[in-house]
């Protein structure tokens, strides 16, 4: 796509690993003049952007933080100066990224804009640590819950059958004592496998796996400011170990290289 003018480009970075960046996401960051980033983008793609201007529009606890509407009008007016502008997400845009509220915005401002979708997280973080949110057998759905607070996780957990489905919970590393004293207060048994996932796709990458019982103790891995992605259900018994994982990839690795030099 060529573009020319002021335009927008809501692009999700994934979990952190530049490797795992869409080749669009890659373009769009390369060709940008400005960028405005969430505070869990790390340097290694943000170095990908170049000459462009990076602006960090982080909402973390304990920061400064800009409202919803400060970063709109940011995009806003910075496309309406000619700038191509990428709003770079950790994740996907719309998966807890309010990835629409921004494109309601842009739509109600008339300025032109694309979303490039990222790995969200809620997938990337327990594939990166050997678990298959689902497994044959084992668990046909996944639920997908912020963990910030009660009235945004309560309802969901609150409606489904115990073990009926994979729980992924995100941005849940403090309340994770509160969300499984309620899941075992509703039936889901104390022994049910969990894990937590620090810092996916990071060289700083670890992995906790227990139970839901254990889950509300303390966790000697990572800080309280890492991210971390909670995930509870028979699937985590169900975790390649790290070396059969290091395996698979290498096989593969060795298939791509044969195809690619086949006449």
């Amino acid at each position: 796509m060529t573009m020319s003018g002021g335009f927008v480009s809501l692009v999700g970075a994934g979990p952190g690993d530049p490797d795992l960046l869409t080749l669009r996401a890659v373009d769009r960051l390369r060709s940008a003049d400005l960028v405005l980033h969430d505070g869990l983008v790390p340097a290694a793609v943000l170095a990908l952007a170049g000459a462009a201007e990076c602006v960090s529009v982080a909402r973390r606890v304990g920061e400064k933080r800009l409202s919803q509407q400060d970063v709109c009008g940011l995009m806003v007016a910075a496309a309406r100066m000619g700038q191509r502008v990428v709003r770079l997400k950790s994740g996907d845009p719309f998966v807890f990224g309010r990835g629409g509220e921004e494109v309601h915005a842009l739509i109600e401002a008339g300025i032109p804009f694309e979303v490039v979708p990222g790995l969200s997280t809620a997938i990337a973080a327990p594939t990166l640590a050997g678990i298959p949110v689902t497994h044959r057998g084992v668990s046909s759905g996944l639920l997908v819950v912020s963990g910030h607070a009660p009235e945004a996780w309560a309802p969901l957990l609150g409606a489904i059958p115990p073990g009926a489905a994979t729980v992924v919970v995100l941005m849940g590393k403090r309340t994770r004592g509160d969300i499984a004293a309620f899941l075992i207060e509703r039936g889901w048994p104390a022994g049910t496998p969990a894990a937590v996932v620090v810092d996916a796709s990071h060289e700083t990458q670890q992995v906790w796996t227990g139970d839901l019982l254990a889950l509300a103790g303390s966790l000697e891995i990572g800080g309280d400011d890492r991210p971390a992605v909670i995930v509870i259900g028979e699937v985590v018994t169900a975790a390649a170990m790290p070396h059969e994982v290091t395996a698979i990839l290498a096989e593969e690795h060795t298939w791509q290289s044969m195809t690619i030099r086949q006449p």
